[in-house]
């Protein structure tokens, strides 16, 4: 028998549109705050909670996700001098924690491998509600900006210690939201992004009206000098940074998550730091570039213009606009350009060597070429078919770059790179051992409905192909927005579900970037349904191939990808046995209204033109469902601090499915307190994993957990 669902009210609210009639039953549950909808939620927490108990193998999930995140994780050092700073989780710990290895003149002697925690968000917050967000030494490392949020809400607060005694120099400052820290030499001052208060912007409007600002350490933030924002549009994100020597300020602003920005910069020595002298770069133009000056002084120029796959160009800093580049890496046919780093150090002679990470179809690697020209050296080995994060140098130049690694079973590590012998060495390895399942990884390719060629990680246990095994529960996972890549990881919900016996298929879908800028603006705005096709492609594929079959196949997606799996799931209802849809964007007509939706409209388009309100009706999840079909099981995820996504739109959907299908199949909605769309306490993390493995293992056929 299908579940009994709390009772919801269908109103006749009805909202025409540039002529086009669209319905809203349910939207009196976007407010969370009356008593109707309290209500109603409350009945929908004792309806997931009844059917939580049903789930099997739960305990035994637990273990074994708590077992396998045990191997901690370990960032690259950012390094200022001698002192380096890095990030590390090990067993037991909830957060990642801040730490630093002092330089000896600090009381360290040479060779002593002694560290201090700088920051530990538990020691800050026992509850494990506050999150380390951000943070940044300064120039010369005897400082370091942090912040930090509460109750998952991402509302940054940014404060200032003395890294050698640990004491509180400045801050509190709060909107400091996603700010950036761009400090300037001796660590006196520091450029940062703060909003305007809520009481200088328009009601519903304190999520935008960033600016950049001067902030002198010590003093009130009443008194910063505003450098640059005012007057530009609303949502506009900044970037700011200030070169090594303090010479160079770049300025950056991208209107909302726009695959472009205009950038500027400044030379500080002809201009006051309060008042900088901003030379256009980029205005107006589509595509995104970033800048910096070297150490040889030459402006190394990072872009897309004219080359969707990226390519690293140079000039002078005196001529710094788009006809003086000269590229030293041009575009790869195939491969995206992710970074570099510099290595530049007297003892590497007249040989300066650059370094250059790529993705290949969504698979890492590493290049080494002269610095000068740009000629090709040869590839520095990896560990795997895997994922870098990141290549990071001395700021003051040298013969080493630090990089971090992981793919599907190798947790994080982080490989050092010597460019006096070319060599590659572990520098940390992950900070706990695992038993990690005996797993396979393939990488296959498979067309789309239009012909386009879209490739899919697909990792199984070793030997279990179709042929001997037959269809087995399958989850496919998708993102296909925002030029973000999907790249292998370690995870412990992907080896959990494997090692059970189930299926993990992930789709580089288009709207993401593993094949560069053309690839995302193939599944943005007027040609966002190239990602559902893709997706369902992806899953005709798994089916026709032997792998799963529509009852054994679960979909899954966080927040784009939750508009992607409810799209799937309302579009091809017959294709799917389960989906978990968590903190996603489901309501596409009335979504710029809440959390940061305003931001995203360069990503989805606008319900305030005409055309665009076409695109956003033709797939909105919520707009799509229709009484009397028989829909899969769904389990969706929110939470309550979660200031990006509005659960307001799980809500609405929850409440039109469930009046909606035929199936017997529960619509189930799972709300959290106290966390938000980010980063969490590891026990909360195992929480819900271990809520959607097993909601997707009872309704694809079970696993044995």
């Amino acid at each position: 028998m299908p579940p009994t669902y709390p009772p919801a009210a269908r109103q006749d609210t009805v909202e025409e549109l540039h002529g086009q009639r669209v319905a809203d039953p349910y939207r009196w549950l976007e407010d969370a705050a009356t008593a109707a909808t309290a209500g109603w939620a409350a009945a929908q927490d004792e309806l997931f909670a009844a059917a939580r108990g049903t789930w099997p193998g739960r305990d035994a999930l637990r273990a074994r996700l708590t077992a396998l995140l045990r191997a901690g994780v370990v960032s690259p050092p950012s390094w200022r001098g001698e002192r380096q700073f890095f990030m590390r989780r090990v067993a037991d710990q909830e957060h990642a924690v801040l730490l630093t290895v002092d330089p000896p003149q600090d009381g360290r002697t040479a060779g002593d491998p002694t560290e201090r925690v700088l920051l530990d968000p538990m020691a800050i917050d026992p509850s494990g509600l506050t999150t380390l967000d951000a943070w940044q030494p300064s120039k010369d490392g005897r400082l370091m900006a942090y912040q930090l949020s509460e109750g998952g809400t991402e509302e940054s607060v940014l404060r200032v210690m003395d890294v050698v005694t640990g004491e509180l120099l400045d801050g509190p400052i709060d909107r400091a939201r996603y700010s950036p820290v761009a400090w300037l030499p001796g660590g006196k001052a520091y450029y940062y992004v703060r909003r305007l208060p809520p009481e200088a912007v328009p009601a519903g409007e304190d999520q935008y009206h960033r600016r950049i600002y001067l902030h002198q350490v010590g003093t009130s933030p009443k008194d910063d000098v505003l450098i640059f924002g005012d007057g530009l549009d609303k949502t506009n994100y900044y970037g700011v940074t200030v070169s090594r020597d303090g010479r160079w300020l770049t300025v950056a602003a991208n209107t909302g998550t726009a695959p472009r920005n205009d950038l500027w910069l400044a030379d500080l020595t002809d201009s006051h730091p309060e008042r900088p002298n901003l030379t256009v770069v980029q205005c107006g133009v589509d595509a995104s570039t970033g800048v910096e000056v070297g150490r040889d002084g030459r402006l190394y120029v990072f872009t897309d213009a004219d080359a969707s796959r990226g390519r690293l160009c140079v000039t002078d800093p005196a001529r710094p606009t788009a006809e003086h580049w000269v590229d030293l890496i041009a575009e790869d046919p195939e491969a995206v350009l992710d970074g570099y780093a510099m290595l530049d150090g007297p003892e590497l002679g007249a040989e300066p060597v650059l370094l250059c990470s790529w993705t290949r179809h969504a698979v890492s690697e590493l290049t080494l070429h002269d610095l000068r020209t740009g000629t090709r050296r040869g590839v520095v080995p990896l560990p795997g078919l895997g994922s870098i994060g990141g290549v990071s140098e001395r700021p003051e130049g040298g013969h080493e770059a630090w990089f971090g690694y992981t793919d599907h079973t190798t947790p994080s590590s982080v490989h050092r790179y010597d460019a006096r012998t070319n060599t590659t060495t572990l520098w940390a390895d992950a900070p706990g051992r695992v038993d990690v399942p005996d797993v396979t990884t393939q990488q296959i390719t498979y067309p789309s409905r239009d012909g386009t060629e879209v490739r899919l990680f697909l990792i199984h246990r070793t030997g279990a192909e179709p042929a001997t095994t037959g269809p087995r529960p399958t989850t496919l996972y998708g993102y296909g927005g925002f030029g973000i890549s999907l790249t292998p990881a370690f995870s412990a919900g992907i080896l959990a579900w494997v090692e059970a016996g189930g299926v993990y298929a992930v789709a580089n879908l288009r709207g993401g970037g593993e094949e560069g800028e053309s690839w995302h603006r193939d599944g943005m705005l007027g040609h966002k349904q190239n990602v559902f096709d893709d997706f369902d492609a992806a899953a005709e594929w798994l089916i026709a191939n032997g792998w799963t079959t529509p009852e054994q196949l679960s979909i899954a997606g966080g927040s784009n990808g939750g508009l992607l799996v409810g799209a799937a799931m309302t579009q091809r209802p017959d294709l799917y046995g389960a989906v978990v849809c968590s903190a996603p964007l489901l309501d596409m007509v009335r979504y710029e209204q809440f959390g940061l939706g305003q931001t995203w409209s360069s990503e989805y388009g606008t319900a305030e033109d005409p055309e665009q309100l076409g695109w956003l009706l033709d797939y909105s999840p919520y707009h799509r469902v229709t009484e009397g079909v028989a829909y899969p099981a769904l389990l969706l995820t929110v939470f309550d601090g979660d200031t990006r996504v509005d659960t307001m739109h799980a809500r609405k959907f929850a409440a039109a499915l469930q009046h909606a299908t035929t199936s017997d199949a529960p619509i189930l909605l799972r709300a959290e307190a106290d966390v938000g769309h980010g980063a969490r306490a590891l026990s909360r993390a195992v929480d819900v994993s271990v809520d959607t493995l097993t909601f997707a293992a009872a309704h694809t056929g079970g696993l044995s957990f």
